[in-house]
């Protein structure tokens, strides 16, 4: 058995209460997606787990819970590594519209397809697929490491970016993938053999 990998989708964003395509844009997290962050953090703490480090995207969704989270743990100077290859999936040309708008514009079939395959983008966006090959390698040459050194270590990101983790983690298929709900604020623990293949998964929910 090697390390622990805990994974965290950000809160509830503003935007997510609002029904609109977010990716790359910056909205801040709800009043609901803060207290989630919060009992995220709880979550963990209960589990008996302490980070030794944690990883998060350069979008402020992301860096708010795992802020709140380290907070709760007693943690709030604990070395946190940002780096866009964890941002969520670039949704382009949908990226600030209500998703009811964007099917009424481009049709409930469509929009469908670019939501939900694996490897078909929306105009000026990027596919789950995409996502994937910039966060793979961030993920084997950075996150992975810390984890085979026996540490606990927190990744703090989106929707997209920690599918493509867990489409790994669980040996899924991309259409496998693409039908996992990844719930805000909900702690998956991840135990690692030395061969970096899951050893257990957990998610730590109510």
């Amino acid at each position: 058995m090697s390390g622990t990998l805990i994974l965290v989708r950000h809160g509830q964003s503003e935007w997510n209460l609002k029904n609109l395509f977010t990716g790359w844009r910056d909205p801040g997290l709800s009043e609901r997606g803060h207290e989630e962050a919060k009992t995220a953090g709880r979550r963990i703490r209960e589990k008996g787990l302490k980070p030794d480090i944690a990883f998060t995207s350069v979008l402020s969704r992301a860096q708010v819970t795992n802020t709140h989270i380290l907070e709760v743990l007693g943690l709030p100077d604990l070395e946190t590594i940002r780096d866009q290859a964890l941002n969520e999936r670039d949704y382009g040309d949908l990226s600030g519209l209500n998703k009811d708008d964007a099917r009424k514009k481009w049709g409930e079939e469509q929009v469908h397809i670019w939501r939900r395959s694996y490897d078909v983008p929306p105009p000026g966006g990027e596919s789950l697929r995409d996502t994937g090959a910039r966060v793979w390698p961030y993920y084997l040459r950075e996150v992975l490491p810390q984890v085979l050194r026996g540490k606990t270590v927190l990744v703090s990101a989106h929707g997209n970016s920690l599918r493509a983790l867990v489409m790994v983690l669980d040996r899924l298929s991309g259409e496998e993938i693409v039908k996992m709900e990844i719930a805000t604020g909900v702690p998956i623990v991840y135990r690692l053999n030395a061969d970096s293949t899951a050893a257990s998964k957990e998610i730590l929910e109510g």
